[in-house]
């Protein structure tokens, strides 16, 4: 019986569909054209909702009293510029010695966070004592309770105290923040043991390994530490709003309400004193921007 060998059939290549275009993303992950194109129309828009109005105020506070604001199609950049509009603010209200008062009101703020976060965050973190659980869930339970819930007490407690209408008694409720001890905590938390056991047997005690060793480490800490707490006592208004009477005390969020009851209709002077109000904090990010990012990874939750 013979066998016949047969020939091979010829392979047929099928057509390949066409794959989109892909490009690498700033991680080198390859991915679709129309993948990364609506990722920036989403952040542009992002960026819009949140840089545009800040930047619309800025627009509104250079333009001149002949300019109108309500133009159709609105006009984004002013025709003529001019700082006339920051001088009536000054005329019109003294925005420098509010300026001064939320100055010493936000300095204040930062030294007390700074120094009762970290000597909290390390004790929480590092020292071992009995309720030491119970006292961090103390302050994440203290997170939880709304400031408007406590204020009433809070000012029963300035006036029991003879600090109503100082700038002290607006100090005081915020001078350690629950936040702010849990940040410090999840940093020291984050260090490694080894550093402080090999300083504890040369010899270093508490303070010693506190000050020398473990805050250096979490400078990035404390720069988030210090912006939030500069931020939060710059832009409160309820609190020193009840605390206060005397004008010559005023802050200045306090003073830009004024402004806006009274000149409500001149929305130029308003722009332009909510920009002097916005600057300082602007500023405070630009000098520890590379600390506060450094400092949301220290800072990171550790299970």
């Amino acid at each position: 019986m013979s066998v016949i060998a047969k020939a091979p059939r010829p392979v047929t290549e099928e057509p390949v569909a066409a794959r989109a275009p892909r490009i690498a993303d700033e991680h080198g992950r390859r991915v679709r054209v129309w993948e990364l194109g609506l990722r920036y129309v989403l952040l542009l828009a992002v960026l819009a909702l949140t840089i545009g109005p800040f930047l619309w105020q800025l627009s509104t506070s250079l333009k001149g009293p002949t300019e109108d604001i309500y133009s159709s199609p609105p006009r984004f950049l002013p025709g003529d510029p001019t700082l006339h509009n920051y001088e009536r603010v000054a005329d019109t209200i003294p925005v420098w010695d509010y300026a001064l008062n939320s100055l010493k009101v936000a300095v204040a703020n930062v030294v007390t966070n700074c120094v009762g976060a970290a000597l909290a965050g390390y004790a929480l973190a590092r020292l071992r004592y009995r309720g030491r659980r119970v006292a961090t869930l103390v302050f994440i339970l203290a997170m939880l309770v709304p400031v408007e819930g406590i204020i009433i007490a809070q000012f029963t407690t300035m006036r029991e105290l003879g600090l109503n209408n100082t700038l002290i008694g607006v100090v005081l409720p915020g001078c350690v923040s629950a936040l702010n001890v849990l940040l410090m905590r999840n940093a020291f938390l984050n260090l490694p043991y080894e550093i402080e056991e090999a300083a504890f047997v040369d010899g270093a005690n508490v303070w010693q390994r506190f000050l020398r060793i473990a805050l250096p480490s979490v400078k990035g800490t404390l720069a988030v530490v210090a912006i939030f707490a500069f931020m939060g006592a710059w832009d409160d208004f309820l609190w020193p709003l009840i605390v206060l009477s005397d004008p010559s005390k005023f802050t200045l969020t306090i003073g830009l309400n004024y402004l806006h009851g009274t000149f409500a209709g001149d929305e130029r002077l308003v722009a332009a004193g909510t920009i002097i109000a916005v600057a300082p904090l602007i500023a405070l990010f630009a000098c520890l921007q590379r600390y506060f990012f450094r400092g949301v990874g220290e800072g990171a939750v550790k299970g």
